[in-house]
């Protein structure tokens, strides 16, 4: 496994979210017991940008990170996210970045994960009910008394991201971004590289769709967030097929998996760039941490980045407007 900096944090190329282990997708929370070897199987291939979020669960994530690291905790860079429970206010998936709620919020995460100190604090969405400055401000106490090594935001925008940094330097913003969503390549990605900050993009793998193993949402547990996205509904779905065929043809001519090929366009995007595959599986760690092996010629890396974008939108209205791009 190689190694790049999230501006002054060094971490695996590629990472792990933890996040559908217990939350969002089918077979979530189901066996804790794999998903722990999980992890565990990730270190032993280098991995060490593990991510996470309060709000997963809620709650259950962290504490099965939290017992998957225990004993390896300086192994990795973990990281978790605040800001989309509202503690002791209107609870959970709302958006609150308010000072005292994060003092609450990192308390609650800190103990979840068992540890000292939180290695990488994302805001998990822009609050637009509390200036960056007063959350970056709030952070930025957090690493002085060492809770915090280093702040990060996601999905957040350029003006967002250029006040908040101001403030505090962000070392990362965490963002969608794979063959299939590239919305951020016009606007965000200049200003990451402008003021020298990583990117982590999330769901690399179209939320499974470019891996070629989604055929129908009939595969789909009645909870999984994905039957309720535009992506994966009705016209959108069958169109968006033909995206993951092509990227399955090119595997096929490569000796690679899809998968390991949409990651590897990903990393050949820049060295400034560590994605962080999702799963609960052994196996598919194991897929997914190759990629960093697979060198794509140009022409490949063309022909991929030239194919159409995807049909629909990658999130739902609600989800959309906690978005900044």
């Amino acid at each position: 496994m190689r190694y790049i900096k999230l501006r002054d944090v060094e971490v695996s190329r590629i990472g792990l979210g933890a996040m559908g282990m217990s939350h969002g997708y089918s077979g979530a929370g189901t066996d804790d017991a794999e998903s722990v070897r999980t992890v565990h199987r990730a270190l032993e291939l280098g991995v060490t940008l593990i991510d996470t979020a309060e709000i997963y669960g809620p709650y259950t994530n962290e504490e099965l990170v939290g017992r998957a690291l225990k004993g390896r905790r300086d192994q990795v860079v973990l990281a978790t996210k605040f800001g989309m429970i509202s503690h002791g206010g209107a609870g959970t998936w709302n958006a609150d970045s308010r000072p005292a709620n994060i003092r609450t919020a990192v308390e609650g995460s800190l103990r979840r994960l068992g540890t000292d100190h939180i290695d990488l604090y994302y805001q998990h969405r822009v609050d637009p009910n509390t200036p960056i400055e007063e959350t970056a401000g709030a952070v930025a106490e957090l690493i002085a008394e060492g809770k915090v090594r280093a702040f990060g935001l996601s999905e957040a925008g350029p003006d967002t991201i250029r006040r908040a940094h101001a403030v505090q330097p962000v070392t990362a913003v965490q963002s969608e971004y794979s063959l299939w969503t590239r919305g951020i390549e016009e606007r965000v990605l200049p200003v990451l590289r402008e003021l020298h900050i990583g990117l982590v993009p999330f769901s690399p793998l179209g939320r499974g769709f470019l891996t070629g193993t989604v055929r129908s949402t009939d595969q789909f547990d009645e909870d999984d967030f994905r039957r309720g996205n535009p992506r994966f509904s009705g016209e959108n779905f069958r169109r968006n097929l033909a995206i993951a065929d092509e990227v399955q043809a090119l595997a096929a001519e490569v000796g690679a998996t899809p998968a390991q090929v949409a990651l590897a366009w990903l990393l050949a995007q820049g060295d400034d760039i560590a994605p962080i595959p999702g799963t609960k599986r052994v196996a598919r760690v194991e897929e997914n941490t190759a990629a960093d092996a697979l060198t794509l010629t140009p022409g490949q890396l063309a022909r991929l980045a030239a194919l159409p974008p995807a049909s629909g939108d990658t999130h739902s209205e609600a989800q959309a407007r906690l978005l900044e791009r």
